[in-house]
């Protein structure tokens, strides 16, 4: 039931995404200094970084957090690039961490880049789209976290005829690989979250998607979009509370603008079923959420907000764990 016609697909995809909430149809926060070739910055607090989708990367063995983000296009292309702190206070960068190489198949919407450790080395899954080809998650990897980054799978390791966006790893607790990711609201119009298991190796997948929820599940999500209209899926985000509750943070068009919600595993496991919670965990037009620690231990959530050009910025929040819940503090 997961499959659509590819023909369909490619029509789909030529439809412009006109909408104010959730998924943007052009998610670039647009040129910074370094991608026009300016010097690197030292000094500069979140509030200067213009910047979507923001992940963090937390090395307390470094005494450094690496933050990526959607954001830039290099002198030579599309890219990634990464900033370094040793304090969450004040950045140093950006520097070039994967810069398209000759022949990579995707030519636009380098999206959401997300690094984690595994096995003695450093894996990016990030989006990518081609003209002719669906937007999908690579997974790039590399020796050192701020790279450089260089292609690992063979193309998306997402479905080709799907229209996939935001993969992120997870690990259950039979340390099985997981991808999950977003099936895009403009091919399915409910918006879906998906799973999928892979190889060992991370190279490509190792079973089939399966459907976790859609978007209309949550009560808190709001229709987006012009023509078509639909419901949105993004930014999926694993963890496990100190209980042993898996969440996962994900982000829609809410009532006030985007918005973060949580859904809970009732099994605990990724297969679910999975509960959403009545309310979103951050409401004023503030999404793609993900959870860090900080070299302290203390829990942080991390999103970009406001969601509209040109005043994206990465914000950070303290979390507590509440009865397996989340709450941010004040």
């Amino acid at each position: 039931m997961f499959h659509r016609n590819a023909a369909l697909i490619v029509c789909l995809a030529l439809i412009p995404a006109a909408i104010t909430l959730g998924a943007p149809a052009d998610r670039s926060a647009g040129p910074n200094k370094a991608a026009r070739g300016m010097p690197e910055v030292t000094g500069q607090r979140l509030s200067d970084i213009r910047l979507r989708d923001p992940f963090i990367l937390s090395m307390p063995e470094e005494g450094v957090y690496y933050l990526f983000g959607t954001g830039w296009h290099l002198p030579g292309g599309p890219g990634f690039m990464v900033y370094r702190s040793k304090d969450l206070e004040t950045f140093h960068g950006p520097t070039p961490a994967f810069c398209r190489p000759k022949g990579f198949w995707a030519d636009r919407d380098y999206w959401a880049p997300e690094v984690h450790p595994y096995k003695g080395k450093y894996f990016m899954f990030a989006s990518f789209k081609a003209g002719k080809a669906c937007r999908g998650t690579q997974i790039l990897v590399a020796d050192a976290p701020a790279g450089p980054y260089r292609p690992y799978s063979d193309g998306p390791v997402t479905p080709r005829d799907w229209e996939c966006l935001d993969g992120t790893l997870f690990i259950d607790r039979q340390n099985q690989p997981w991808i999950v990711f977003c099936h895009e609201w403009l091919q399915v119009g409910d918006g879906e979250m998906c799973a999928m298991p892979l190889r060992d190796d991370l190279k490509k997948a190792s079973g089939s998607p399966i459907l976790l929820f859609h978007a209309s599940e949550a009560p808190w999500v709001v229709e987006v979009g012009v023509k078509p209209r639909g419901r949105v899926t993004d930014g999926p985000f694993l963890h496990r509370t100190s209980d042993g509750t898996l969440l996962m943070l994900w982000s829609s068009g809410g009532k006030r603008g985007y918005a973060t919600g949580v859904a809970r595993s009732e099994s605990g496991t990724i297969r679910g079923p999975w509960r959403q919670e009545s309310q979103p965990l951050y409401a004023d037009d503030g999404g793609h959420g993900m959870i860090f620690h900080k070299h302290d231990g203390a829990l942080m959530l991390a999103l970009h907000q406001p969601n509209k050009k040109p005043d994206e910025r990465p914000r950070l929040f303290r979390l507590q764990e509440k009865d397996g819940r989340l709450v941010i503090l004040p």
